[in-house]
């Protein structure tokens, strides 16, 4: 999961070399922490948060394949 979030961010930002994507193991969940530079923080947001809300919607289809949760979250 954590590769195809960052093939997708990675094509949306300028800045690539400023994306980091990190997975966090928890009980029960994985949390996928997405950081961008500043100026490309609009672009992953989206308008209205359409961007972010389909990367969200990606990791929740993901969750129910695998019966295991993910979840997404932007870091500042």
């Amino acid at each position: 999961m954590k590769e195809a979030v960052e093939m997708i961010v990675r094509a949306l930002v300028d800045d690539v070399e400023a994306v980091d994507v990190r997975e966090v193991k928890r009980e029960g969940a994985t949390l996928i922490e997405v950081r961008v530079a500043p100026g490309d923080m609009g672009k992953i947001i989206g308008r209205q948060g359409r961007t972010v809300r389909a990367l969200r919607a990606l990791a929740h289809a993901v969750s129910l394949k695998k019966k295991h949760r993910f979840v997404l979250e932007i870091v500042e």
